[in-house]
C-alpha cells in the first residue's frame, strides 16, 4: 500500500452526515461528524425525509471541515470512499451523488463502501486484524456474526431474522418513556436495577447463529402491561437490567461459541450497540477467560462515522476494487 494513501470517506448512510480522512487506512487526519439526533428525538425515530434534508444542508459544510481538519489538498487525496448501503435510500442518495460529484470534478477513483464493512473496518483503525477473526456487528438495523479470513472477504453465519438488538433498545426504551436513541438510557438504566425479572432468550434451532430480539420485545411489553393491570410497580432500571441481561446473555454465548468453533485468532466488535458498556463489559471477561485477543472500539468509533468508510475504502483501493459514475444508492446490499 501506498506510503502517503488518503482516503475521503464519505457516510450518509441514515441520521449522520460525515467526511473523513485517512491515511494509509490507519490513521485518522480528519473525521467530522455531523448529528441529527436532536431533530429526530421528537418523533422516537429517524424520519427519513428529514434525514435526507439534513445531509443536503450539511454534506457541503462537513466537507469543508474535514480537509480544513486534516490540511490536505485535494492533489494529494488518493480516491474518495462512500457509503453504496445499506441504509435509507434517500440519505444515502446525498452521500453517493456528493462523491461522484467530487470523484468527476477532481478526477479520483470513485469507491462504493457496504455499510457493515465500514463497521468492521473501524477496528483496524485502532489495531491490525489478525485472520481468520470473528465479527460481531450490533447495530440499530443489524445483528450479525462474521467470519474473515483475509481483508474484503466475508462469510456471514448468523444474522438477525427480524428485530436487530439496537432496534429492540429503541422499543423498549420507548416503552420506559426514553429518549431516541434508546441504548444510551437503558445502558444507563441497567446500571441502577437489578435483573429481578426473567426474559426469554431466543436460542433458536441447536447450533444456530442467528439471532431473534422480537420476542423479547414483545415480552418486556407483555410485563409492563400486565403488572399496570394488575396494579403493580415495576421499578424501570429493574427491566432496564433483565432485558439488557437477556441481550447480552444471547450475544456473549453465541460469539464465544463462534469463536470456539472457527478457531479465530481475533474478535472485532463493531456498531452502535458496541459502545454498550453492559456488552462490553461481559465480551471482554469471557474473551479475557478464553485469551482470546478481543477488540472493541472507543465509542467515537462505534456510531456511524466516515473514518470506518474510509479505513474500508483503503482496502477495496488496494485491491483494485474500482466503482464507475453509474454508482447507485442501495437501501439492501449483502456483505460481499
Amino acid at each position: 500500500m501506498n506510503k502517503e494513501l488518503l482516503i475521503l470517506g464519505i457516510e450518509t448512510s441514515c441520521d449522520e452526515t460525515a467526511v473523513a480522512i485517512v491515511k494509509n487506512g490507519k490513521e485518522i487526519l480528519a473525521n467530522v461528524v455531523s448529528s441529527q439526533i436532536e431533530s429526530h428525538k421528537r418523533f422516537g425515530g429517524v424520519v427519513p425525509e428529514i434525514a435526507s434534508r439534513h445531509h443536503v444542508e450539511q454534506i457541503t459544510y462537513v466537507l469543508e471541515q474535514a480537509m480544513e481538519q486534516a490540511a490536505v489538498s485535494w492533489d494529494e487525496i488518493s480516491a474518495i470512499a462512500v457509503t453504496e448501503g445499506p441504509g435509507l435510500v434517500g440519505a444515502l442518495l446525498v452521500g453517493v451523488n456528493a462523491a461522484k460529484a467530487l470523484a468527476f470534478a477532481k478526477h479520483k477513483p470513485l469507491i462504493g463502501v457496504h455499510h457493515i464493512a465500514g463497521h468492521i473496518y473501524a477496528n483496524r483503525l485502532q489495531q491490525e486484524f489478525q485472520f481468520p477473526l470473528l465479527a460481531l456487528i450490533v447495530s440499530g438495523g443489524h445483528t450479525e456474526l462474521v467470519i474473515m479470513k483475509a481483508h474484503g472477504e466475508y462469510e456471514l453465519i448468523g444474522e438477525t431474522r427480524d428485530d436487530a438488538a439496537g432496534e429492540a433498545y429503541d422499543k423498549v426504551a420507548r416503552m420506559l418513556d426514553l429518549p431516541y436513541p434508546g441504548g444510551p438510557g437503558i445502558d444507563r438504566l441497567a446500571g441502577l436495577g437489578e435483573e429481578t425479572i426473567e426474559f426469554p432468550r431466543a436460542w433458536l434451532e441447536e447450533g444456530s447463529y442467528d439471532f431473534s430480539f422480537s420476542g423479547l420485545k414483545s415480552s418486556v411489553t407483555n410485563t409492563i402491561h400486565n403488572a399496570k393491570q394488575r396494579g403493580e410497580t415495576l421499578k424501570p432500571e429493574d427491566i432496564a437490567a433483565s432485558f439488557q441481561a437477556s441481550v447480552v446473555d444471547v450475544l456473549t454465548t453465541k460469539t464465544v461459541r463462534a469463536a470456539k468453533q472457527y478457531n479465530v485468532k481475533q474478535v472485532i466488535v463493531a456498531g452502535g450497540v458496541a459502545a454498550n458498556k453492559g456488552l462490553r463489559s461481559s465480551l471482554q471477561q469471557e474473551f479475557a477467560n478464553l485469551k482470546i485477543p478481543l477488540q472493541i472500539p472507543p465509542l467515537y468509533l462505534c456510531t456511524d462515522n466516515a473514518a470506518m468508510i474510509a479505513a474500508a475504502g483503503a482496502i477495496a483501493f488496494a485491491q483494485g476494487k474500482r466503482s464507475t459514475l453509474d454508482l447507485n444508492a442501495r437501501a439492501s446490499m449483502p456483505l460481499k
